[in-house]
């Protein structure tokens, strides 16, 4: 069951968004939004290189459940062409890995090939919190394509981007 839809904020095409679907460690999520927030493009006002939409209605929702409400909601709210998604996984991670979501589905693709070649390792990978400007800046601008991402992660012994193979 899809739930209500909350209410979402207003946010810019520089913002990148993340769905808080986990409340259960509010010093995790404080260390997520630091890492965030320290990783900023934006240095004179560092807050505003992000969005969080706080969804406890979505439990810990996965990845396929996330894109199910998302296009369910999209009606009053259009999303960026990447979500982040804080969920039980980021938050009891030492690494506090964002679930990475590609909003673009089928029917909005040009045709069934530009879709697979997006989605060939999933349309959900796991980043850094550092990472999230990078991928939502090049993705939203076109400079880079969600699945290079997504490869790269795929290619990570942990299933966790990183910028050019960075180990932590």
């Amino acid at each position: 069951m899809i739930p209500a839809q909350p209410r979402l904020p207003e946010y810019d095409e520089f913002s990148a968004v993340i769905f808080r679907t986990d409340f259960t460690d509010e010093a995790a999520w404080t260390q997520v939004v630091t890492e965030v927030r320290l990783s900023s493009l934006d240095d004179a006002d560092p807050e505003r290189s992000y969005t969080v939409v706080d969804v406890p209605l979505l439990g810990d929702a996965d990845g396929e459940t996330v894109l199910a409400v998302l296009a369910a909601w999209r009606k009053g709210w259009e999303p960026p062409a990447v979500v982040f998604i804080a969920d039980s996984t980021t938050m009891s991670s030492a690494l506090f890995p964002l679930l990475t979501v590609t909003t673009l589905t089928r029917e909005d693709a040009l045709d069934d090939e530009e879709y697979e070649e997006t989605v060939e390792h999933g349309p959900v990978f796991r980043t850094l919190p550092r990472e999230i400007h990078a991928i939502h800046a090049n993705v939203e601008g076109a400079n880079t394509g969600f699945q290079d991402f997504s490869s790269a992660a795929h290619e990570a012994p942990d299933g966790v981007y990183r910028s050019c193979g960075e180990d932590d």
